[in-house]
């Protein structure tokens, strides 16, 4: 039984390493080395794919901007999702179930059947082309996930620790940011992984709302580096390279945060 594990184990860790380490080496390759054997070794380790693509491209404004939209995306989704949980827990009751079925059938909605009414809605409020605007649909696509997950952590919070602070004289705003808030820690930290790669990896609202190239991020960026009949594999899997690092310093930083959010009340005592 130990060794069908183990073969199991070895089987699942080849499919998933093989891939990513031919990506890594196609880094170092040529295109017409890729289409000779993209399993095979690259005939020199350099980095001028890395040194190229940054300077055939503007790399460094696609990734600043990348930056911007899913932090500030993050951030501010977080803060509006922790508040509602907040609202929903302290409420309770059919008002609480309310507000929280309203932010669940949010999430039922697939993102393509709101892509026409979504632009016309952008346009009309002239938001596109704009990283503001392609932050605050962040925000309203991704807050019902958001919510749906903070709710369930907050819900498991001691009511007898709000009620101390209630006869300690606190009030609503002090229960937010001195018990809810440290106390979901955790579940905010796998939350915030979570939407992370969600927003870095955004391809469809890009590609919706952004045409110049000055606001492009870089999920959308990579698209430049293939063509009709042609693609540019060795600067392409360079880009992919380049973009999946942050999400991997991310979980590498966040990553006992994130472990400790998934298990977070699966055991009571």
């Amino acid at each position: 039984m130990k060794w069908t594990k183990k073969l199991l184990l070895f089987i699942y860790a080849t499919l998933i390493l093989v891939p990513v380490i031919s990506i890594i080496l196609a880094t170092f390759k040529t295109t017409s080395e890729i289409y000779e054997n993209i399993l095979s070794l690259p005939s020199s380790f350099n980095f001028s794919n890395y040194f190229g693509i940054f300077q055939e491209q503007a790399m460094g404004t696609y990734f600043l901007n990348s930056v911007l939209v899913t932090l500030v995306s993050v951030v501010f989704t977080l803060f509006f999702a922790s508040l509602v949980a907040f609202g929903i827990t302290r409420l309770g009751g059919w008002i609480g179930g309310g507000i929280f079925v309203f932010f669940t059938i949010g999430m039922m909605v697939p993102a393509q059947v709101n892509m026409i009414p979504l632009y016309q809605l952008v346009y009309s409020l002239g938001l596109t082309n704009s990283l503001v605007g392609l932050m605050i649909v962040n925000l309203s696509v991704t807050l019902p996930v958001a919510v749906f997950i903070l709710s369930g952590f907050m819900r498991s919070l001691p009511k007898s620790l709000f009620e101390a602070c209630t006869i300690d004289g606190g009030n609503n705003w002090q229960m937010y940011y001195r018990i809810a808030l440290p106390l979901s820690l955790p579940s905010l930290s796998a939350t915030a992984i979570f939407l992370f790669v969600m927003h870095w990896n955004d391809l469809l609202y890009p590609l919706l709302f952004i045409t110049k190239a000055e606001y492009k991020t870089l999920p959308l960026a990579l698209l430049e580096f293939q063509g009709e009949y042609m693609t540019n594999y060795p600067m392409l899997f360079t880009g992919v390279i380049i973009a999946s690092a942050p999400m991997i310093l991310a979980y590498l930083f966040l990553q006992r945060y994130f472990v400790a959010g998934m298990t977070a009340g699966s055991v009571k005592g």
